[in-house]
């Protein structure tokens, strides 16, 4: 069915400005305000020319990402109504089509192949797709005639996506109550000694160049994993900072035998010290009035080294840390089941639109 077939383009304008809400397209999130989303407003001042998008309504985002190689379709849930770009496609469901079932059908790959076909050739130009919107709405879609089984299809995967928006407030508190309760040990003790009498700094110079796609062992770097080589720098157990770039700060507790990419700071436990325990108060470390550069921030051990932390003695480390880590454990559990119900999510959105 073609898309004009069962929507009908939404050109109404924000006359008079009706709307202040400027709105973009988040792919995690949605259509949401920018204000939330950027922390600042980047429409203009004047959105009279932008679209006035209202509950239920659709957008067609042609800014690509490696997530999204053919753009975003999102729908507007959660305002009345919001101001939105003209660069954008916006359109509304007619009644022969149930809006849930656009809603998820435009979560799966199904669509990319009619957008593909009507894409001009070199189109990717500035993270924008050259599609015009005649040819966007003379797409081809699948679109069950049968409204009841539209129905059945949308309110199985709205059911997951309940499930995984559940699963999401378990994992959010998790984390909160790990980082509350790290807070707590920090305000509630006075500081006692410094973190470079606790910690021993080394740093690599090791490059994401330098490693290769399989080996023995695993080459962290400031997004995670990026490799693997058959030989190692560091063993045992290990926190890594960021030390460049936008991630500055970033910590990440680690085991086993290992390597880190120069990005990372590699700090490892003196005598009389638990690396957990240093771990997570340094999760709730505020690393800010270290940071230096103005294009690529940068922290340094030698700086932050100096702070101050609160140490108990190293039974009462170990006790604090049985605690957090098995808070920890759940939440890793709780992260597992949520990897697995986005990987059954996006298997039934590969098989029901075939």
């Amino acid at each position: 069915m073609r898309l004009d077939a069962f929507t009908e383009r939404v050109m109404r304008k924000n006359k008079n400005n009706k709307s202040k809400l400027p709105l973009t397209i988040s792919a995690q999130y949605g259509l949401v305000d920018q204000i939330t989303f950027f922390n600042k407003v980047i429409a203009s001042t004047d959105m009279s020319n932008y679209y006035l998008l209202k509950k239920g309504e659709f957008a067609y985002n042609k800014s690509y990402s490696s997530d999204y190689p053919w753009g975003a379709v999102k729908r507007l849930d959660n305002y009345e109504q919001g101001a939105l770009s003209s660069l954008y496609i916006c359109f509304a469901p007619k009644d022969n089509v149930v809006s849930d079932f656009i809603l998820q059908y435009f979560e799966s790959p199904k669509w990319h192949k009619g957008v593909s076909e009507i894409a001009v050739e070199g189109a990717r130009n500035h993270g924008l797709l050259n599609v015009s919107v005649q040819d966007f709405f003379h797409t081809y879609h699948y679109v069950p005639k049968d409204k009841k089984e539209q129905i059945k299809v949308a309110e199985l995967l709205m059911l997951l996506d309940e499930r995984i928006a559940t699963q999401n407030k378990i994992i959010d508190k998790l984390q909160s109550l790990i980082k509350g309760i790290a807070q707590k040990i920090v305000c509630s003790n006075k500081p006692n000694v410094r973190l470079s009498e606790c910690l021993e700094c080394k740093s690599s110079t090791l490059q994401e160049s330098d490693v290769y796609g399989q080996g023995t062992y695993p080459v962290y770097g400031a997004n995670g994993i990026v490799g693997y080589l058959d030989n190692y720098n560091t063993d045992g157990e290990a926190v890594y900072i960021i030390k460049d770039g936008s991630g500055v700060g970033t910590v990440s507790y680690v085991t086993g035998n290992c390597s880190a990419t120069g990005t990372l700071n590699t700090l490892q436990a003196k005598g009389g010290y638990s690396l957990q325990y240093l771990y997570y108060l340094l999760k709730v470390f505020n690393f800010e009035p270290y940071k230096t550069g103005m294009a690529i921030p940068h922290i340094y051990f030698k700086d932050y080294g100096n702070a101050k932390i609160f140490c108990p003695t190293y039974t009462k480390q170990l006790q604090y840390v049985r605690l957090l880590s098995a808070i920890d454990n759940r939440l890793s559990a709780e992260k597992n089941i949520k990897t697995n119900l986005s990987l059954q999510k996006q298997y039934l959105l590969r098989q029901m639109f075939i």
